[in-house]
């Protein structure tokens, strides 16, 4: 059971990487509406094609999204899905348009991450509730509100560092081998012009100097906030034909949904990535080996090591001296996220995840430019939503 690989990736759009200072702020729907024109432009196809529509969300409407943006966009679908998988959400859009697709229900899915929340707001609308330092569960009544805010167990900082020393207890913790994995994103970043930090490299020791966020995490081991936005078409074979680019067929996908926060998890170091990556895998037909570059969510750089682990390509505990051993850079052994990552490319929100898909589709087109991998054909995607609890892995082929 699973995907047949009858889908494809056709078109993609991202937006370069802004300053959020520096950014014009637009509205969500308006955002959506650009990025939809750019991802169709992409492809070279009219949006008459399109019969479906993935989203997460929209500033101006709490409820309805799908239906808010069909009608907004001038384009009917037969199918519409809102995903709410935190990072995770552009990796689980990708495989319910893909299924979609193969089911025979659309002929070509939009799936479209804008890349903030800016709503219009009248002056004398009362000032948003406050985020509480990142808990998105603050309402009365929810098991965060009761159980974990009180006591200051909010925000991504402090539980991912939580994971890394728990991580140190068990297998050692060396900054080097992680300040190693910014450093070779942010080389792949260098050679992107849309990146945040193109032109802008780092060293080891660059990494190690930096100010302690939460230990033993550094400020150069976390994602940047940016403006961006992000877009793919996801098609059937025919219409795939008709498309401008090399069509990236989705072969595989892993889903699982372990907690919501670490408090409830049954183990910080094996994480749900272990499952969603095994079912990718075996339903794609494919082996570890066969994957030629891994665009692996990188919101920290604990995260992108024990990803790498917990996907089944070094064992775990051994993280630390692989990524040491392996060049990660475009031009290596092992390309990880060849676009920067959202630690060099920077993270627009939601929109993060999706540039992972995009990284990867772009590699598997070949048209990443500078940054291109030879012979690139086989692309492994991850998308990590909350600490480290919500996890998606695909697999994606060219033709």
């Amino acid at each position: 059971m699973g995907l047949r690989g009858e889908a494809a990736i056709v078109g993609i759009a991202e937006l370069p990487a802004l300053k959020l200072k520096e950014a014009v702020p637009a509205f969500t729907i308006d955002q959506y509406a650009r990025l939809a024109k750019l991802v169709l432009d992409d492809a070279g196809l009219d949006a008459s094609v399109v019969n479906g529509l993935v989203t997460h969300g929209i500033g101006e409407s709490a409820m309805f999204a799908p239906a808010t943006l069909a009608e907004y966009l001038g384009i009917p679908v037969d199918f519409g899905e809102r995903v709410d998988l935190g990072g995770a959400t552009a990796a689980g859009m990708v495989w319910r348009a893909a299924a979609a697709v193969e089911l025979g229900i659309c002929d070509a899915v939009l799936a479209v991450v804008p890349g903030s929340l800016a709503v219009p707001r009248s002056e004398r609308r009362p000032a948003a509730d406050p985020g509480w330092y990142g808990a998105s569960s603050n309402n009365f009544g929810s098991p965060q509100a009761e159980f974990e805010i009180p006591y200051g167990n909010v925000g991504q900082n402090g539980p991912y560092a939580q994971i890394a020393q728990r991580y140190a207890a068990e297998f050692g913790y060396d900054e080097k081998a992680t300040a190693s994995i910014a450093v070779a994103q942010r080389t792949n970043a260098c050679a992107h012009p849309g990146a945040i930090f193109h032109g802008k490299p780092i060293t080891v020791q660059d990494v190690l100097d930096s100010p302690m966020i939460a230990d033993p995490i550094r400020m150069l081991d976390v994602v940047m906030r940016v403006q961006g936005g992000t877009a793919v078409l996801i098609a059937n074979a025919d219409v795939a034909r008709r498309s401008r680019n090399r069509p990236v067929w989705v072969k595989g996908f892993g889903e699982h949904v372990a907690f919501k926060t670490p408090t409830y998890a049954d183990d910080l170091l094996h994480t749900p990535i272990i499952r969603a990556a095994d079912r990718a895998f075996a339903m794609a037909g494919l082996e570890r080996s066969d994957v030629d570059m891994a665009s692996i969510y990188d919101c920290y750089t604990i995260t992108v090591l024990m990803s790498l682990e917990d996907a089944g390509f070094c064992p775990k505990g051994t993280g630390m001296r692989w990524v040491q051993e392996h060049d990660l850079t475009f031009r290596g052994d092992f390309p990880v996220n060849t676009a920067g990552g959202q630690l060099s490319f920077g993270q627009a929100g939601m929109a993060g995840g999706m540039h992972h898909v995009v990284d990867a589709a772009r590699q598997l087109m070949g048209r990443a430019e500078q940054a291109q991998v030879a012979d690139c054909n086989t692309a492994f995607v991850t998308g990590n939503g909350g600490i480290m609890s919500e996890q998606v892995a695909l697999l994606f082929q060219g033709d």
